[in-house]
């Protein structure tokens, strides 16, 4: 039989245990007192010595009611009110605080240069292309900064030997019959702020040593350096004890891979905190002391242990605990050193600004490797200029507190480990772009191999069309996925098949209608519709999406016949994917799939579309 506990306390004890408020405190207290004080207390009113107490006494147990459920409610990332603890919330969950975020923008860089004659043509002199460095600063008509976030190299070319930057001619010689300079631009992106060093004087060794950085609204902390040239790397936690760095690619693909991804020991490295009330950032070192050699991963027991030598007796000593945090397990802490730091801070909505208005440079960072005249490179430097044809986005205020708050859910049910299709996607999507850009990415189960599974992707080329991933992506993604697999996890990455294809169609139109002018805007809709862009790895055709489109166009009576003919090699000088696989046998119920980890592309609409009305 169950027994009401709350019941038996009540009966037992002649009390409440359950009042929350003053006024059901203050009854509890009176009804008790007159029932074991009643010779002792006669009058409980408001202006009595008793009543001051009971008024006393409930008051107290209504704070500390108050405050046991204000403790309570504070546990709950949603109830949470106060700061410290929806920020302690944060952290639990893998989220950090941060400040106001900056704007970004593409950057059009331009420089006029003189023309070179190279065999019957002329092209800009090689020895006059600069390289504009990264954090070059450009100024808005506004007073926003931006630094540019990469080189800008205006001599850097591609595989075929051709300069990446786009060229046109600026003038002609006295005669107006050839090139005498060129204006040379190159995209690039850029990111709202300023950058700052703050230098640190460390002492002698403490664990876990933290500074503190003068600006707020800190958007990236480019470096962090001591005095010996040793590099500190930012961490997520201490006790990662390695990091990703980038590495220049020199292998065939370069130009579609930039750099490789290396993994490196960072046994220098920090964890950043940022506080929510001045959206200041904090920076936490390791434990470890770099002028103990440390091989081992924990201290050895024995070095702490105390020698007898056939002693009988032992004295009493005391050990200091601290010393077991000199291991080097969470990172070497700067002693003895001057600590310099440098980072870019700032940002809002103030930072987003119009189209056209980023035209002057604030800070130039140049360097000319060629060795060109004094007088041309003075000429180059000062022809440099720069245009955002589009406005700047991204820039955002310091989220509210309550905004904070809001992002703890989602964070708590997500992971730093890859286990869903999802979160595989995701991280792939997300891969910094100078190791390579996966275009699609599909994952799909090893049919021959349970426990592993297939990993298909592709990229897009210069010309903007679907490609196989280069060697150098692959591996770079491999390194990049292996640190966020579950360890009993596998994957092949594959090259996702490319299957091109086109559409022939007849249609009978109306007797009084333009035809031509049908089919023209028949073809139209249908490469709008059939864009590469609307296209993922495994995703079918589907015939029906094709008769929408051909019937509903105004003229066209009925839709006569309807074929998707696959594209393969080279056909009058245009070059397709070599894939194919039996188009008319894989049709059923009106849908077209293709093999496993393939992907269909529309590769030239204006000659892959055929229509013919009657």
């Amino acid at each position: 039989m169950a027994i009401n506990s709350k019941k038996n306390v009540k009966k037992k004890t002649g009390r409440s245990f359950f009042a929350k408020d003053f006024d059901a405190f203050k009854a509890d207290l009176l009804r008790e007192a007159r029932t074991y004080f009643p010779d002792k207390i006669s009058d409980f009113s408001e202006p009595s010595v008793a009543g001051l107490f009971l008024d006393m006494a409930s008051s107290i147990g209504d704070s500390l009611s108050f405050y046991l459920d204000h403790s309570f409610s504070e546990l709950d990332p949603i109830k949470s009110v106060e700061p410290q603890n929806i920020v302690t919330h944060m952290r639990n969950a893998g989220l950090e605080v941060v400040g106001a975020s900056p704007s970004s923008v593409v950057l059009t860089v331009s420089i006029t240069v003189p023309a070179e004659k190279k065999g019957n043509d002329f092209f800009p002199k090689m020895s006059c292309l600069p390289i504009i460095l990264a954090n070059t600063s450009f100024i808005s008509n506004s007073g926003v900064s931006f630094l540019t976030t990469e080189d800008i190299d205006f001599s850097r070319k591609n595989k075929a030997g051709n300069l990446i930057a786009n060229y046109s001619v600026r003038s002609l010689d006295d005669q107006g019959a050839e090139p005498a300079s060129f204006d040379v631009s190159i995209d690039v992106v850029a990111v709202s702020g300023k950058i700052t060093e703050e230098v640190f004087n460390m002492g002698d060794h403490s664990p876990f040593t933290s500074i503190s950085l003068t600006n707020s609204n800190i958007s990236s902390i480019i470096s962090v350096t001591d005095s010996e040239g040793d590099d500190y790397y930012e961490v997520e936690s201490l006790s990662q004890d390695n990091v990703f760095v980038p590495v220049d690619n020199f292998r065939n693909d370069s130009d579609l891979v930039s750099h490789n991804l290396e993994l490196m020991p960072a046994p220098r490295r920090y964890i950043r905190r940022n506080r929510f009330d001045d959206r200041g950032t904090t920076i936490v070192f390791g434990s470890g002391d770099a002028e103990i050699f440390d091989d081992d991963i924990l201290p050895d027991p024995s070095d702490v242990s105390l020698e007898l030598f056939g002693k009988k007796s032992i004295e009493r000593f005391s050990i200091d605990p601290n010393s077991l945090l000199k291991t080097q397990t969470l990172g070497v802490a700067p002693s003895n050193t001057t600590i310099t730091v440098r980072y870019r801070f700032g940002g809002g909505l103030s930072h987003n600004v119009a189209a056209n208005s980023i035209n002057s440079i604030e800070t130039l960072i140049i360097e000319f490797r060629n060795k060109p005249e004094g007088s041309e490179a003075l000429a180059v430097r000062q022809s440099i200029r720069s245009n955002n044809e589009l406005s700047s986005k991204g820039g955002t205020d310091a989220p509210s507190l309550t905004a904070l708050k809001s992002f703890i859910p989602t964070a708590r049910n997500s992971q730093m480990r890859i286990v869903t299709r999802e979160d595989l996607l995701a991280r792939i999507y997300t891969f910094p772009s100078k190791f390579g850009r996966v275009y699609r990415a599909a994952f799909e189960k090893n049919r021959s191999n349970p426990l592993s599974g297939l990993l298909f992707i592709c990229s897009i080329d210069s010309n903007g069309n679907i490609t196989t991933s280069p060697d150098s992506l692959k591996l770079n993604l491999s390194r990049y996925l292996n640190e966020y697999r579950v360890i009993s996890d596998a994957m092949d990455i594959l090259d996702a098949k490319v299957i091109n294809f086109g559409v022939k169609y007849e249609v009978m139109t109306k007797e009084e209608t333009d035809r031509i002018s049908i089919i023209n805007s028949i073809n139209s809709e249908i490469a709008f519709s059939m864009r590469r862009d609307n296209f993922q790895i495994g995703q079918p055709i589907v015939f029906d999406d094709i008769t929408n489109i051909i019937i509903n166009t105004p003229g066209v009576l009925s839709l006569v016949s309807l074929r998707i003919i696959p594209r393969v090699g080279n056909i009058e000088g245009r070059e397709y994917s070599g894939a194919t696989f039996p188009f008319e046998e894989s049709v059923k119920y009106g849908i077209l799939r293709g093999p496993l980890g393939s992907i269909f592309e529309l590769k030239f609409p204006q000659f892959d579309i055929s229509g013919n009305a009657v």
